[in-house]
């Protein structure tokens, strides 16, 4: 691994959805991986269902990860119900598992939330009218005020932001219009923009562009596993 003063090179993917009735489905990818980054990090939907079993299947994989790895869940990881176990199950294998935390590897501050749905803009769904409403536009901004909670608390000059749900738009671009609500919001961006950050990593939009940045100019990476890359790879490769 690279110095505390030298590069970081972070392999960057995410919606891995793995099934239980796969078998080794990334054990290759992850060997790779290993062999061309320091550090791997793993931005949402872990599983496909949420279920524990899953979760097993990407531990064993991850035996063959020889590098240290991050994670945040997505919305398929909260599917059944069954979220805090398959969180143990990952975080047991050692994986660093963010949920409005931080850590810090090879002089970078890795800070990461799930994200949540919203809108973007002026478009962004506002906390009025019925309870549904005000409930939902709720789960919006706690999960922007834990990322900037955690934000807050890195020390490192130099940080990766790791959301499941997309910050701005140009990364989506290519989503149906009807779903954009659905995808992300840009209150994340808005506290993002707050910091000065190294690059945001998210999934989530199986369709969409795999670079664009924050209205402030902070670059942003679609790190889907469905999503084109230069590395022409399921993973992207940023250098920190």
């Amino acid at each position: 691994m690279s110095g505390k003063n030298g590069p970081l090179k972070v392999a960057a993917m995410a919606d891995l959805h793995i099934k239980e009735t796969q078998k080794a489905p990334h054990r290759e990818l992850f060997s790779e991986i290993s062999e061309n980054a320091d550090v791997l990090v793993l931005a949402g939907d872990l599983t496909d269902l949420g279920k524990p079993r899953e979760a097993e299947i990407l531990v064993e994989d991850l035996r063959y990860c020889t590098i240290p790895v991050v994670a945040v869940l997505g919305n398929h990881d909260y599917e059944c119900g069954q979220v805090e176990k398959v969180t143990q199950i990952v975080r047991d294998a050692g994986v660093h598992v963010l949920d409005g935390s931080s850590v810090e590897i090879g002089g970078v501050g890795f800070v990461g939330v799930k994200g949540f749905a919203g809108g973007f803009g002026r478009r962004m769904l506002g906390a009025f009218g019925e309870p549904a409403y005000k409930q939902f536009v709720s789960e919006t901004v706690n999960e922007a005020l834990r990322l900037e909670n955690a934000m807050r608390a890195v020390r490192s000059e130099r940080s990766l932001v790791v959301l499941h749900y997309a910050p701005i738009t140009e990364t989506i671009e290519g989503e149906p219009l009807e779903i954009y609500p659905f995808l992300g919001s840009s209150r994340l961006a808005e506290i993002i923009d707050r910091f000065k950050v190294s690059a945001v990593v998210h999934g989530h939009a199986h369709i969409g562009k795999y670079e664009g940045r924050t209205p402030g100019g902070q670059p942003v990476y679609n790190v889907a596993s469905h999503i084109e890359k230069p590395t022409g790879r399921p993973y992207g490769i940023l250098e920190l």
